[in-house]
């Protein structure tokens, strides 16, 4: 060796080799119980973290290995290892080890046992080992597809009666779209017959009447005749004889005056200002059924709702009470009476519009925004019943998005709602005044 290799610990790492390996060291100071049914052993585990210690356990054999010790046991009798436990605390490991037989033991370990008997303890305990571990193992996989198909049985099960339950409401509604028809092609039977039964009344009164007429007209051609041979025969009976025969013949020329009676005239009931079009007939009863929807939606499990009357949980009763603030500049009482409006029921497009008018007034500019926009998504379809509503939606949008210095998107907003209300002259003169903004000719 080199003086500089003597100097240099590295180098004399080097020149050594590796430092030789110290075996592990065997505990011996454990300590232990038994009665005719179980052993209780306690190991110290000398400041050895918990969770270093490995321990392995079979019928006849125990190692506990927590670097640097080792303890290993070749049992006197066998035990049941499954049901064996041991418990970790207090600086030491602490087994109860169940017996298979019942009885007391010399010792803990065997007294007579040689290296080549260790060894063949120790393969035959690893071989238990794997053993158990393949039968466990095999045995949870069978489990687990017992399970599966426990699981797949059930969810058979689930979707057949989810099958068997649509079949039966599919049936339901056969028969009762089937009796539904069988009775309107009853009712329309009936009503055929009795047109026809009318029919056949009118045309026998007709002809009755036609009868009538024709013995009319017969007799009254007979009256005639007999007239003029009695006026050639009497002639000379004087002008009296004239006159009462003229007056009998007028009489019998009056017809019958007709019977009395009311015509009824019944207007369809029109919930629209317009009239109505076949093209927005379905708009329209769309727009009425959202509507009449969010009358019956109602919202009542609100903590604040139990100290208010019954009168105060209506949201139309709570808009018009925002409404009065509004009127009244409280701006801000207004839009909590909203607010609980629309907590009670967030489908009415009035509410988001009112409190968009508040936080206008507010300069609560991006509120004034969403609340516009999400009238203008409760407003659909477009009818003519919320043609102002969706007018006033864009022109509340658009006055943010110019306070907010957006003109582009504010003047997209005021032609939308000139296209609904093309003779709102106030909107157009607005719309005006935005778009000379935008092309710079508006005067400052």
């Amino acid at each position: 060796m080199s003086a500089e290799q003597e100097k240099d610990p590295i180098a004399l790492k080097r020149v050594r080799g590796p430092l030789w390996k110290m075996p592990p060291l065997q505990i011996k100071d454990y300590s232990w119980q038994q009665t005719e049914s179980a052993v209780y052993l306690s190991l110290p585990l000398r400041g050895v973290r918990p969770g270093n210690a490995d321990i392995f356990c079979t019928e006849n054999y125990l190692k506990v290995n927590y670097p640097p010790f080792l303890f290993e046991a070749f049992l006197y009798a066998p035990i049941d290892d499954i049901n064996s436990k041991a418990k970790i605390g207090n600086d030491a490991i602490v087994f109860t080890l169940f017996k298979k037989e019942i009885g007391m033991w010399e010792a803990l370990s065997l007294a007579s046992v040689d290296k080549e008997m260790m060894q063949r303890i120790r393969e035959k305990s690893v071989l238990q080992a794997q053993a158990k571990a393949k039968e466990l193992t095999e045995a949870k996989a069978v489990t687990k597809r017992e399970d599966e198909r426990y699981a797949l049985k059930i969810m058979m099960e689930i979707e057949e009666n989810e099958r068997k339950k649509i079949e039966d409401l599919k049936e339901n509604e056969r028969q009762k779209a089937t009796k539904e028809v069988e009775a309107w092609k009853e009712q329309q039977k009936n009503a055929a017959a009795e047109e026809e039964k009318i029919e056949k009344e009118l045309k026998m009164c007709q002809q009755k009447k036609q009868i009538e007429k024709e013995i009319k007209k017969s007799q009254d051609k007979k009256t005639i005749n007999h007239i003029k041979s009695m006026k050639s025969k009497n002639f000379t009976k004087g002008k009296n004889a004239k006159i009462i025969f003229s007056e009998k013949l007028k009489d019998d020329y009056v017809p019958a005056p007709r019977s009395t009676g009311n015509i009824k005239i019944q207007f369809t009931p029109r919930v629209f200002p317009t009239a109505l079009r076949e093209s927005q007939v379905a708009e329209e009863e769309e727009w009425l059924h959202k509507q009449a929807e969010a009358r019956r939606i109602m919202n009542e499990d609100i903590p604040e709702l139990h100290d208010l009357k019954e009168e105060e949980k209506n949201p139309e009763w709570l808009k018009d009470k925002g409404n009065k603030l509004f009127g009244t500049e409280n701006y801000l009482a207004a839009i909590n009476a909203y607010n609980l409006a629309i907590r009670l029921n967030n489908k009415i497009p009035s509410l988001y519009l009112n409190r968009a008018a508040c936080h206008l007034k507010l300069k609560n500019l991006h509120k004034t925004i969403e609340d516009s926009s999400k009238a203008l998504e409760l407003l659909i379809p477009h009818v003519a019943d919320n043609a102002n509503a969706r007018m006033k939606a864009h022109v509340r949008r658009g006055t943010a998005f110019c306070q907010l210095e957006l003109y582009v998107e504010g003047l997209q907003d005021y032609e939308a709602a000139l296209k609904i209300d093309p003779s709102n002259k106030v909107v157009r003169k607005d719309a005006e005044k935005i778009r000379n903004i935008i092309q710079g000719t508006e005067l400052e």
